[in-house]
């Protein structure tokens, strides 16, 4: 589902700042917390999975403590035409972790993880022998000093409730 353009308030981000601390957190305690209604709640986690806002409440995982320590990244140069089918090949590879299309020199952008660098290899090895895969060039990530975040966006917009900028 594509989310709706239109932006989020300050309730809204309140809200998701409060899921995002304690994902487990039951409606009526949400409205509690924020000192709203408990069906304005509802009303906003609903309409916040509608628009494709809210997808889910995953838990949080750490890939290191799963045994998947390495983290690279992989620019596929991909046959014309071929995106679709060279991205549902590399969802089938279970250590192939997101791929986004992208401009540029590559047509992919891949994260993938692994156990080893041996294990590593095998990763690439099969992500190469997807057909329609031309060229590849992987780097290892030795940290992560910024991990993927939306709590600045949110923090934001709960405390002054402004709307993004179309």
């Amino acid at each position: 589902m594509a989310p709706n353009v239109e932006g989020l308030d300050a309730l809204d981000a309140r809200l998701l700042l409060l899921l995002s601390d304690q994902p487990r957190l039951g409606v009526l305690e949400c409205s509690r917390r924020l000192g709203v209604a408990r069906g304005t709640v509802q009303a906003r986690m609903d309409r916040l999975v509608q628009r494709g806002v809210l997808l889910g409440f995953p838990p949080e995982l750490d890939l290191a403590a799963m045994g998947y320590g390495l983290t690279a990244f992989a620019v596929l140069e991909i046959a014309q035409g071929h995106r679709r089918l060279v991205a549902e090949q590399l969802a089938a590879i279970d250590e192939v972790c997101e791929v986004h299309a992208t401009t540029g020199q590559g047509d992919l952008f891949v994260r993938m993880v692994a156990r080893s660098n041996a294990d590593l290899q095998r990763v690439i090895d099969e992500i190469v022998g997807v057909s329609g895969v031309r060229r590849t060039s992987t780097s290892i990530a030795l940290s992560t000093p910024v991990a993927p975040r939306v709590r600045p966006l949110l923090e934001r917009l709960a405390a002054d409730g402004a709307r993004p900028e179309s």
